[in-house]
């Protein structure tokens, strides 16, 4: 970038303002210091090895960087690691840069003003001092912006580091507990601000996409990204209005949340949310949303004992064996409508949509299959579990209310 007028600025005059500027760059430092620590008391500053703020040390390189890039005749450049170092630091203890920018502003003006009267005093043209001032505004620029670059790098770290803590955190919360890890888990939850609560519901998501964004929980809920199904735990799951913000996080989401268990049995919710999408997988519950797993109960209970389910169906519903395939599913939906209404044959054909006539008729067959076992409670319901397991897996045809 081209000066002209400090370009025509006779080299001695130059030479005379640059060594005047330099030779009080300590002083004038000083005085900026002391300004910054009236108008910001709270302000912590670093000092280096040998004791000296550095703040100082960055007032001082960066008064005598300008004025030796400017008669040079190059743009004024600053130094980058001290300043990115001054970002950083406002990153890694929280706070904003708003303060930091207000103090380069500060300094930037406190300079220009002596800077000013050394121009006057080295007999530096009008023209070349505007340059001077418009130099200084760059300057500061580029003050800020190396401080923006240092502070986004110190909050990515912080990030990152609460992540990793994070992460710890949950694993802790969701491993099988033989002792009391209350000590353990206050003191990871501490770290990362996370206050303990009394009750907690864990999700397990599954990706939309591979790269799909992180659904914006909300502050609180806790979000574990890294492994191949998102694992979430929802602190206090009762709380007025948790439910519905969690919702609308996970919309085209798919996946369960647990129970509402105790803290210290966060690991049971997990389970019951992870069955709960072993069945979306298999396609025995609804893909798109993320379950309740106590609004799904009877699936949870019935579906995952298939083995169970199946060896008490070839008990119970043996004496449907040997009937037709049509048959026997008109029996078994008509047995189970019977069960569930605890009614008689007008109750039964409501329920099936069939003439009450049909359902009489179905009726007396099954009481001639099963006779007087049929009216025993515990075979009622036992194969009002077995049926309403094969409805729920498509095996009969649902009731209609």
């Amino acid at each position: 970038m081209t000066r002209p007028a400090w370009q025509d600025v006779p080299r001695s005059k130059l030479d005379r303002f640059e060594e005047i500027a330099r030779s009080e760059a300590p002083e004038l430092a000083q005085t900026i210091l002391f300004q910054i620590r009236r108008e910001y008391p709270y302000l912590h500053l670093v000092e280096d090895e040998s004791g000296e703020p550095l703040a100082l040390v960055g007032i001082r390189r960066a008064i005598e960087g300008f004025v030796h890039n400017l008669t040079g005749g190059d743009r004024p450049r600053v130094p980058p690691e001290m300043f990115q170092e001054f970002g950083r630091g406002e990153g890694l203890e929280g706070r904003s840069l708003d303060a930091l920018q207000a103090i380069y502003r500060l300094g930037v003006r406190l300079t220009w003003r002596r800077l000013a009267e050394i121009g006057q005093e080295a007999d530096i043209p009008a023209p070349a001092m505007y340059e001077l001032a418009e130099s200084g505004f760059e300057y500061l620029d580029g003050l800020v912006e190396q401080s923006v670059r240092g502070y986004a790098e110190a909050a990515a770290r912080r990030a990152s580091e609460r992540l990793r803590l994070q992460r710890q955190l949950i694993e802790l919360l969701l491993m099988e507990h033989r002792g009391d890890v209350s000590v353990a888990l206050a003191e990871r939850a501490a770290r990362i601000g996370w206050e303990l609560p009394e009750t907690i519901a864990v999700g397990v998501l599954m990706r939309p996409a591979r790269e799909a964004v992180a659904p914006a929980v909300g502050q609180g809920i806790l979000l574990e990204m890294e492994s191949e199904q998102p694992r979430v735990v929802v602190p206090d799951p009762e709380t007025a209005g948790r439910a519905e913000i969690l919702r609308r996080a996970t919309a085209g989401w798919s996946g369960a949340i647990g129970p509402s268990v105790p803290l210290a049995a966060a690991a049971t919710s997990l389970r019951w949310a992870e069955t709960a999408v072993q069945l979306i997988k298999k396609g025995l519950l609804p893909q798109g949303e993320v379950l309740h797993c106590t609004e799904r109960t009877e699936e949870l209970l019935l579906l995952p004992a298939e083995d169970l389910i199946d060896a008490a169906a070839r008990r119970c519903l043996a004496p449907l064996d040997g009937l037709s395939a049509t048959q026997a599913r008109r029996l078994a939906e008509t047995l189970l409508a019977w069960i569930e209404t605890s009614g008689g044959a007008p109750e039964v054909a409501a329920r099936l949509g069939v003439h009450p006539q049909t359902a009489r008729y179905r009726l007396r067959q099954i009481r001639e299959l099963w006779g007087d076992a049929i009216d025993e409670p515990d075979q009622r319901f036992e194969m009002l579990l077995v049926l309403r397991a094969r409805r729920l897996r498509g095996g009969l045809a649902p009731a209609e209310d």
